[in-house]
C-alpha cells in the first residue's frame, strides 16, 4: 500500500449533479488513522462528497485519491478499489429475509474463496467487535434500530477495510442509541487503525470522537480544523451552522437542496 500519510486527499475538486454544481474547489486531506466529521446542513453536499469518495460520482474537476490512488473509473478496477472502503448507509441495507449472520456474510461470500467454515468463523468476530455475536440468528425486523445499525457496520467491516466511512450514522437513533455508535466508531477505528470519515449533521453527538472538522456549506468548506477551533470559531456561517439559526449567511432554500439532491 502506498505510504502517503493521507488515506485521502482531494485536490480542487468540483463536483456537479443533474448539471448543478453542488461542490466548488474543495480541497481537503484526511489522515490515516484519524477520524474525520463532514458536516453541513441538509442539501449542502455531504452526500456528494461521499459519493465522489466511493466513485459513484465521477468529479467534473479537480483530482480525488485513496491511498495515494485516483478513484478510478474503469469497473474491474473500482470495484477492487471498494474492498478498501467500508461504507454504513443511512438506511443500513439489511435485507430482512436474512438472519444477522447471514447479512454480515454476503460480501465475505460475494468477493472471496473462502469455505463456509472460515467465513462462519470471520462472522462471528465481527458480530463480536460489535457487541452483537448472540443476535447472529435473529431477523432484521428483531432487532432495534440501534442493533440494526451495528449489524451494517459489522457488514460493512467484514473485508476488513483500512477506510471506513459512516453516512449519517445516527439517524432515527435515541441518545443512549447514537452514543453506543459513537463510542463503538471510536473504539473500532482505535483498535483495529482504522482511518473513518463521519458525514453526518449530528454536530454535538460526533464532535466527542472527532480529531478533525470539517464543515461544507454555500457550495465548498468553510472551516477545517480540530472540533475546540470549530466550537470556539466566531465566523457567522459556522455559528449559524452550530446554533441552528434560520437567519444568518447560510440561506435555507429548501428547493434548492432537493434540487441537488444533496443531503
Amino acid at each position: 500500500m502506498d505510504p502517503t500519510p493521507n488515506a485521502v486527499r482531494l485536490t480542487d475538486v468540483r463536483l456537479h449533479r443533474g448539471g448543478r454544481a453542488v461542490l466548488r474547489d474543495v480541497s481537503l486531506d484526511v489522515p490515516r488513522g484519524s477520524i474525520t466529521a463532514v458536516l453541513g446542513p441538509s442539501g449542502s453536499g455531504k452526500s456528494t462528497l461521499l459519493a465522489a469518495l466511493t466513485g459513484e460520482l465521477v468529479p467534473a474537476g479537480g483530482r480525488v485519491e485513496v491511498f495515494g490512488q485516483p478513484v478510478p473509473q474503469a469497473k474491474h478496477a473500482l470495484l477492487e478499489m471498494r474492498k478498501s472502503v467500508g461504507v454504513l448507509l443511512q438506511g443500513n441495507g439489511l435485507l430482512t429475509d436474512l438472519t444477522v449472520a447471514e447479512n454480515v456474510a454476503l460480501p465475505l461470500q460475494a468477493h472471496t474463496q473462502l469455505p463456509k467454515p472460515v467465513i462462519a468463523r470471520l462472522v462471528a468476530m465481527k458480530l463480536h467487535a460489535v457487541g452483537l455475536r448472540a443476535a447472529a440468528e435473529l431477523f432484521p425486523r428483531e432487532l432495534s434500530g440501534g442493533m440494526a445499525r451495528r449489524v451494517a457496520l459489522a457488514r460493512a467491516l467484514a473485508l476488513d477495510p483500512p477506510l471506513m466511512i459512516y453516512d449519517e450514522p445516527l439517524t432515527g437513533l435515541d441518545p443512549i442509541a447514537s452514543g453506543v455508535i459513537m463510542s463503538l466508531i471510536k473504539r473500532l477505528n482505535d483498535t483495529l487503525g482504522l482511518t473513518s470519515i463521519i458525514v453526518t449533521h449530528h454536530v454535538h453527538e460526533t464532535m466527542p470522537v472527532a480529531d478533525h472538522a470539517v464543515v461544507i456549506a454555500n457550495g465548498g468548506i468553510v472551516f477545517s480544523g480540530t472540533p475546540a477551533q470549530l466550537q470556539a470559531s466566531t465566523d457567522p456561517l459556522v455559528k449559524q451552522f452550530l446554533n441552528g439559526e434560520p437567519d444568518g449567511p447560510i440561506a435555507f432554500d429548501s428547493a434548492g437542496a432537493m434540487a441537488g439532491s444533496a443531503a
